[in-house]
């Protein structure tokens, strides 16, 4: 993709990448794993700060990116089961 691994699981969380099995088909599993490290960290820094429970539309922002990246994490994990076979 380009970039850092960890800006580019900014820009999963924001939307701006979708995640699929063939958008990762070009990346190598050491490539992998370094997103998926990166995306783990991001998704603690998220689930860390605290949510103002006032602020619905802040709150629905964070549980998105939180799915986004998620989801993301499950297509990474498949991707790399596939890989090892």
């Amino acid at each position: 993709m380009g970039g850092s691994a960890y800006s580019m699981s900014r820009d999963i969380a924001g939307g701006f990448i979708s995640v699929t099995d063939r958008t990762l088909r070009n990346m190598t599993l050491g490539e992998l794993n370094q997103l998926s490290h990166e995306i783990d960290r991001y998704l603690r820094e998220l689930r860390g700060t605290p949510v103002v429970t006032d602020e619905v539309v802040e709150t629905q922002n964070r549980a998105r990116k939180i799915q986004r990246l998620n989801s993301a994490m499950m297509v990474i994990r498949n991707r790399k089961q596939n890989t090892r076979r």
